[in-house]
């Protein structure tokens, strides 16, 4: 009897109190955690259809939606449509696809802000024309892009926070600095398929704006006034409100080949690990430092900077990049979520939200692609458990308002399909391969586009470097 009672606590101890220690070890567990993500994707998307088809949000509580703006953008189904894809939900992709052909008009009196709508509807209308090839999908993100440009008519050539989509009036003269360079990338891309440079050659002048400011040092501020050029804040980070603006440095030139922005990557990413990386209680983070002097400001990081370790890895710095995913992993222990920001010197939780965001997510995924290591599915299974148990709810899944209370908000970000839900079906999937990772670059989005597809002669003249 006292054999037996053994036995079985023994398997109560792997079931329940270790689940994630070995269990998705094998090709069969990680192909049924891949088939619940998208399962949980077709779900999430239904439930999308019958609560706020037409609108902006999903608020997965009450069964409702928000708009951002006045008037519909249709944000999530554009942002939507590459995951479906992805996923092999074909006529969940078509459907919107058509829907945006036949009823999307983006002739609309209202101030939009350019660096959210550039990532998810510019980005999202490029994913569907190189998903679909319907060239009046094209013709949809050229107009929009058209209706972004007037934001970029500054004396910096950093655009305005807000462009008004009709009249092309622009407001908002101070912008962080991914809002200021956060364009090359989709920017190329649709000067790559019409053949007009003056996209690429838009969002690479802003870029560059940014670069010909950065000090002594080589670092940049995080906020700029787009008329003078002058830098409003003299924080230096990779935190949000800068983090994607290093991220299409190195991107956009993968994918095109610009050897400008490769210049600019590699004058950069020195002195953001020299003044801005770490070392603090045995961990590597990346706090705040002033721009000019290179000296600490403050310990206050943000779940966006997750990301960092697969831009990391992409870039071959695997060491750093699994040391840094390592450090976001133990924050993500202290809750069962992320919260939105933490000071890692005062072990406080800053802003307490968690917006089921993706980047801990994405950074698991490029680990477990460049260093083949099991521990990095294991995280990511982790995570997907800790969503399931706080998020999930019975139309989709929602916001949470305090991670140290598990209060639940109304609230749906756009980017969990498009990134969150996509990046754990790829991570779960990848041993299949049905996905090829090395010749695809994601947008910031998460929007996936195929390098071999890119000539880089054509790109070279297209792009006009």
């Amino acid at each position: 009897m006292t054999n037996k009672i053994l036995r079985y606590l023994g398997i109560f101890l792997i079931v329940v109190i270790f689940p994630f220690s070995n269990v998705f070890s094998q090709t069969e567990d990680l192909s049924k955690l891949a088939d619940d993500v998208r399962n949980e994707t077709k779900r999430t998307w239904d439930a999308y259809k019958k609560y706020a088809w037409g609108h902006d949000v999903l608020k997965p509580i009450s069964g409702s939606y928000h708009d951002w703006y006045k008037e519909s953008l249709y944000i999530s189904p554009i942002d939507a449509y590459s995951t479906l894809q992805v996923m092999g939900l074909k006529k969940e992709a078509r459907e919107i696809e058509k829907y945006i052909i036949r009823h999307v008009d983006f002739d609309k009196d209202m101030d939009v802000k350019v660096f959210e709508v550039n990532i998810r509807i510019l980005g999202g209308l490029l994913a569907m024309y190189e998903w679909s090839g319907n060239k009046k999908v094209l013709e949809k993100a050229r107009d929009f892009a058209d209706r972004m440009l007037p934001a970029f008519n500054t004396p910096t050539g950093i655009p305005a926070y807000w462009v008004n989509l009709r009249t092309g009036e622009i407001r908002g003269d101070t912008v962080n600095i991914a809002e200021a360079g956060t364009y090359t990338f989709e920017m190329g891309m649709l000067s790559y398929y019409t053949g007009d440079p003056k996209y690429y050659q838009a969002g690479k002048k802003a870029t560059m704006a940014i670069f010909d400011r950065r000090s002594d040092l080589g670092l940049i501020g995080d906020i700029i006034d787009i008329q003078s050029g002058e830098w409003v804040s003299e924080s230096s980070h990779i935190c949000a409100g800068v983090d994607s603006y290093y991220e299409y440095l190195y991107k956009s030139f993968l994918m095109f080949g610009d050897a400008d922005l490769y210049k600019v990557w590699a004058e950069s990413i020195g002195p953001v690990n020299r003044y801005i990386a770490e070392e603090y209680e045995g961990r590597l983070w990346y706090g705040r430092t002033n721009m000019y002097n290179g000296e600490h400001t403050s310990a206050l990081i943000s779940l966006y900077d997750a990301f960092f370790p697969a831009l990391l890895a992409l870039s071959g710095d695997i060491d750093r990049a699994e040391r840094l995913q390592s450090t976001w992993d133990y924050v993500w222990d202290l809750y069962g979520l992320e919260p939105t920001s933490y000071d890692y010197k005062k072990k406080e939780v800053g802003h307490p939200v968690y917006n089921l965001n993706p980047e801990i997510i994405e950074s698991a995924y490029y680990l477990y692609h460049f260093a083949g290591d099991k521990k990095y599915v294991n995280m990511a299974a982790k995570y997907w458990k800790d969503i399931n148990t706080y998020c999930r709810t019975d139309i989709a899944f929602t916001s949470i308002e305090d991670v140290t209370t598990m209060e639940q908000r109304d609230y749906m970000a756009t980017y969990f399909i498009a990134e969150t839900l996509k990046y754990f079906y790829l991570v779960f999937s990848h041993d299949k391969g049905g996905f090829d990772f090395d010749d695809h670059i994601f947008n910031t989005e998460a929007h996936p586009f195929i390098r071999s597809r890119i000539d880089p002669e054509k790109a070279a003249r297209n792009l006009g470097f």
